[in-house]
């Protein structure tokens, strides 16, 4: 399945090459696809290790901050993470950094693995506030971990205003674009975040939950890592049941102005992957669509 325009294709093939010439002690274990996102193809390595690769260059630089700064967050965070244990060097086939980590077993956050939205809910507010507290150790937004999502929203509405355009035309007769232009521009209006920057995970939706007898057991996919303000954090949350989502809410006390500011990244994820991967990964648009959905049924709601 290929995605961007600029994508490097990835197969199996690839893949044991990669493992023969720079861990040959892996290249015999069975291997088979994991899935892939949008930014990453992976594959299961024997029963304990995953491989994961970028589909593209720009990828690539989030593969080498996971590579650098997980081992350092893992021991001051309660859940686990990902852990590296192999940095892959570019190659001719395959010209791009790309990692091996420690399989993590537990199965997606969805109505069938979790028992308790609302105690879910409250468990994820727990793993990002302790993931905020954590320490900055000296690293900036300027070190490779700056990313939109954790800014501002302000640079972001031109893009935003040609995304609720395009999705006009393909969602129009079933989303209220019109709705969900008010909601951003709403946003806008408020003063900028003026806390503290923090450690953000960046992209918190369900499939980089996962769940073990039915609770939140760990959090994967850290691409998205980054230094900022923590809004956007918050905005995978309309991809969670309402009861979820409220007792995320009260768990952190967050402030009608951050709820609102949450809301309008959440609709701008949303419709920006509705045009962009409308041909291409119609899973995730059905993921985009859902959101979307979400914030117009709760609109009024806090």
């Amino acid at each position: 399945m290929t995605l961007h325009e600029d994508e490097i294709p990835v197969d199996e093939g690839l893949v044991r090459a990669l493992l023969a010439a720079q861990c040959p002690e892996w290249a015999g274990l069975p291997l088979s696809p994991a899935g892939g996102g949008t930014d990453n193809t992976m594959y299961r390595l024997g029963a304990d290790l995953l491989v994961r690769l970028p589909r593209t260059a720009g990828n690539g630089e989030s593969v080498r901050k996971e590579q650098e700064w997980l081992p350092r967050l893992a021991p001051r965070l309660s859940l686990p993470i990902p852990e590296p244990v192999h940095a892959g060097t570019p190659t001719e086939v395959f010209p791009l950094v790309w990692s091996v980590y420690r399989w993590i077993d537990g199965e997606v956050a969805g109505p069938e693995t979790v028992r308790d939205w609302a105690a879910f809910g409250a468990d994820l507010a727990d793993a990002v506030r302790e993931l905020h507290r954590v320490d900055l150790m000296g690293a900036t937004r300027g070190d490779g971990l700056g990313w939109y999502r954790g800014g501002a929203l302000a640079p972001c509405d031109e893009w935003v205003g040609r995304c609720l355009d395009e999705c006009r035309v393909l969602v129009g007769s079933e989303l209220d674009i019109d709705a969900l232009g008010a909601m951003w521009r709403a946003a806008l209006a408020l003063p900028e975040p003026a806390g503290p920057q923090v450690w953000l995970h960046g992209d918190l939706k369900p499939t980089n939950l996962l769940v073990r007898d039915g609770r939140l057991h760990a959090v994967i996919d850290f691409g998205g890592l980054s230094i900022g303000f923590p809004d956007a954090e918050h905005a995978p949350l309309w991809d969670l049941p309402p009861q979820a989502r409220r007792a995320y809410w009260d768990a952190l006390g967050l402030d009608d102005a951050t709820w609102l500011r949450a809301r309008a990244w959440a609709i701008a994820v949303g419709v920006s992957g509705i045009p962009y991967y409308w041909r291409t990964f119609p899973a995730f648009v059905a993921e985009c669509r859902a959101r979307i959905a979400a914030i117009l049924a709760d609109a009024d709601a806090r």
